[in-house]
């Protein structure tokens, strides 16, 4: 057989996206030019990789696997790639981290100083829910993940700092919020984070901890729309503080203090247990357990 590696990233792709279309507007290539290199591909074997019903293309039992291996092949090259450059002194490669959406207020500030010392690493951030971010740390979609609770599987750490969660209100409730009290809590409407946040359990916990039963609640799919939605006066909500910055420092928003508050966790960043790094991602990880200490005093004390 005399198959290519590129030939196998132009299947994998379209495997991806279930597309030649796409496949070539993502690899920046023309849709001839991908329908030829599936073509050649295809004459190395006497069974189907593709097939098409309709106008729809499918991947074929055999063509799942054969993907499955062309990716095994195509991580394998581009670890060569990155150890050959390693050995001339210069880190290259790829870094994936899949964060959950308070994340956005911290992952980037522990990458500044190692995307600056190295250049030629490309690091992609997927910010989403807590429930997607888990399934991609199973199925080995991502190198690393930050979450404030960790998941029930073998996983490696890297303790960042403390998430500090408070309830908080806007200004229609501040003068209300002077006498409130837990049992009182249940007479203003609460706002929560979407089912599978972390926040949205923390919260959870605490209410049902103090046997609180609001009778009316709202629910929103991100910490940026709860934060507007408690400043607009909708209600209160339990939020982790490192997003709110400058809303307090602008007295827009103000802490409720009760028993049982603040809840504290903690930011964690994870990878599997087993996996085995790239150059790239074990310079990432020195990095921080090297430098995490002066990033949380210049950034968030």
């Amino acid at each position: 057989m005399h198959y290519t590696l590129h030939q196998l990233k132009v299947f994998s792709k379209v495997c991806e996206l279930k597309s030649i279309t796409k496949a070539a507007e993502a690899l920046h290539l023309t849709q001839p030019a991908v329908s030829i290199q599936l073509k050649k591909l295809q004459e190395q074997f006497d069974i189907p990789l593709t097939e098409v019903i309709g106008r729809q293309l499918f991947i074929t039992d055999f063509g799942q696997r054969i993907n499955i291996l062309s990716e095994r092949l195509l991580e394998g090259a581009d670890l060569i790639n990155d150890t050959t450059n390693q050995y001339k002194g210069l880190l290259t490669g790829r870094i994936k981290i899949s964060s959950v959406s308070t994340g956005k207020y911290v992952i980037p500030y522990f990458l500044t100083e190692f995307v600056h010392e190295h250049p030629n690493v490309d690091i992609s951030i997927d910010v989403t829910n807590k429930n997607l971010v888990v399934e991609s740390l199973a199925r080995n979609d991502t190198d690393f993940a930050l979450v404030s609770v960790l998941p029930e599987m073998a996983l490696e750490r890297i303790e960042l700092m403390d998430n500090v969660l408070e309830l908080m209100c806007g200004k229609a409730y501040f003068e209300q919020a002077q006498n409130l009290t837990l049992k009182t809590l249940e007479e203003i409407p609460l706002i929560l984070r979407e089912q599978g946040s972390a926040t949205r359990k923390a919260m959870e916990s605490f209410l049902t901890k103090n046997k609180i039963r609001p009778k009316r609640t709202m629910e929103l799919t991100s910490n940026e729309a709860v934060k507007q939605a408690v400043m607009a006066g909708l209600g209160v909500s339990i939020m982790p503080l490192i997003g709110l910055r400058h809303s307090l420092q602008l007295e827009l928003i103000k802490t409720i203090p009760l028993p049982g508050l603040p809840i504290i966790t903690n930011w964690n960043l994870v990878w599997g247990s087993g996996k085995n790094l790239t150059p790239a991602g074990m310079a990432l990880v020195e990095h921080i357990e090297t430098h995490k200490q002066k990033i949380i005093n210049d950034y968030f004390e």
